[in-house]
């Protein structure tokens, strides 16, 4: 059995989904914020930076949002398969989610953490420039309707970048990125969206209209 740490709305929503699509048996802990969960030496040792999400799995514990889609899409589908020929562009995409968009938003959000209180509005300036030039990159490949992010079929890419996008919506619209927004509506329409949206109470349209 799996353990998912979980806090509504986090990353942990994303391993969620993915989880709910393929039907993996889990179970979830609700982490206890108030008491200070994040710093025990217990979550500590399943999640070392005391972040959200940590995942329990029989092969030991994991974190990393990137690393546990990997982990659960090589034993249950939702991206190519490893040795097929489109294995290589979902690892690229899923790196470059994680890697470039991922802490971007995060910068975003808690500016102080990367340079201080003093130089918040600089970095959220910055990062803001930096999240259009990703997301302009992004939406160029998804015209294509690729595999690994299909507007007709769940995928794990998918979810992970329909929940960032959802964070991000008030200064990035999806609607903005037209084959961006298909992949959000698609989602939206699945069973695993549903089931997550209402135990988080994320309303009818998370990823495409958040504020609708």
């Amino acid at each position: 059995m799996h353990t998912l740490y979980h806090w509504p709305d986090t990353a942990s929503l994303i391993v969620r989904l993915v989880l709910e699509e393929q039907g993996v048996p889990y179970q979830t802990h609700l982490i206890d914020r108030a008491a200070g969960e994040l710093n025990n030496p217990a979550y500590r040792a399943l999640n070392p930076l005391g972040q959200i999400p940590a995942f329990e799995t029989p092969d030991g514990p994991m974190f990393e949002t990137a690393a546990i889609l990997v982990y659960l899409c090589e034993g249950h589908g939702l991206a190519p398969a490893p040795g097929s020929a489109q294995r290589a562009q979902f690892l690229k995409w899923l790196f470059f989610t994680s890697t470039n968009i991922h802490p971007t938003l995060l910068q975003m959000f808690y500016p102080e953490r990367t340079a201080g209180p003093g130089n918040a509005a600089a970095v959220v300036a910055h990062a803001r420039a930096r999240m259009a030039d990703y997301l302009a990159i992004l939406e160029e490949a998804a015209q294509t309707r690729p595999a690994w992010l299909s507007d007709h079929e769940p995928t794990a890419l998918g979810y992970y970048i329909a929940v960032l996008m959802r964070w991000i919506a008030p200064d990035f619209p999806s609607a903005n990125y037209p084959a961006l927004h298909r992949v959000l509506c698609y989602l939206e329409t699945r069973p695993a969206t549903l089931t997550c949206a209402a135990a988080d109470t994320l309303g009818a349209t998370p990823f495409s209209n958040p504020q609708g």
